[in-house]
């Protein structure tokens, strides 16, 4: 979940026209092409990484259960990738904004095999169905409200601190109600911080008239932003409704 916050930085520059460029008529749809293209390859490694026993035993050693080297770099991977794109963002060329996004999507994949063999496959499938929906609902809600959301987003915000505080709390505390509470509430904040990233996308698109170099960047922080509301809003209700796997 603290990958979240660092997700938030967008360059906006004055705009030269050129050909095949971003534009407010693209901007979206390409945002969503990219996140999509994440998802889908999160998806793959962690089915592979579950089901493979050889790829599984490069993440946790069958001996003993333990993680391995190569696991716990797996664990922390996805932030360090996050980081270097939110905090490089102006000193990277597109292609290699892309490259690192499609690096950090795969490494959130293998970070999340471990989930499929925790919980069951009815309940992984029920509860990515549920998160679609709600990420499909609020996103429309986001697009379409003639309401500014920006205070609210900062209401949001600050609840986001406040999960990873008291995750952090938690860690060491161990209290199944506490994270109970913990992930009722994050799921309340990742519905409403989809609704506010999806509106605040939409007039960063209408302030790309004709495309810069910046824009084809801004379309991957944005995909960047937008995975990481679905992710964490399906981790959130697995966390509140998922069926262990016996």
């Amino acid at each position: 979940m603290s990958e979240k916050d660092t997700a938030y930085q967008f360059n906006q520059e004055p705009i030269v026209q050129r050909e095949g460029a971003i534009t407010s008529a693209n901007f979206l749809p390409n945002v969503f092409l990219w996140m999509f293209i994440a998802l889908g390859l999160s998806a793959g490694c962690a089915y592979f990484f579950s089901s493979d026993a050889a790829l599984l035993g490069l993440l946790i050693d069958p001996i003993n259960g333990s993680r391995t080297t190569l696991g716990t770099i797996a664990m922390f991977a996805p932030l360090a990738f996050v980081l270097v794109m939110s905090f490089g963002m102006n000193r990277l060329s597109f292609p290699a904004l892309a490259l690192i996004f499609v690096l950090y999507s795969a490494a959130t994949g293998i970070s999340l095999s471990y989930i499929l063999l925790v919980y069951s496959s009815a309940s992984v499938i029920g509860c990515f169905i549920s998160a679609s929906l709600l990420f499909a609902v609020m996103a429309i809600a986001g697009y379409t409200t003639g309401q500014d959301l920006t205070k609210f987003g900062s209401i949001l915000t600050m609840g986001l601190f406040g999960i990873i505080i008291a995750s952090i709390v938690n860690f060491f505390l161990g209290s199944s109600q506490l994270d109970y509470i913990i992930s009722f509430i994050g799921v309340a904040i990742f519905v409403g911080l989809t609704a506010y990233d999806m509106q605040r996308l939409k007039r960063i698109g209408e302030g790309i008239e004709y495309g810069d170099a910046s824009a084809p960047k801004m379309v991957i922080m944005g995909a960047l932003t937008l995975y990481l509301d679905f992710i964490n809003l399906f981790l959130m209700l697995l966390r509140l409704f998922g069926g262990r796997d016996k």
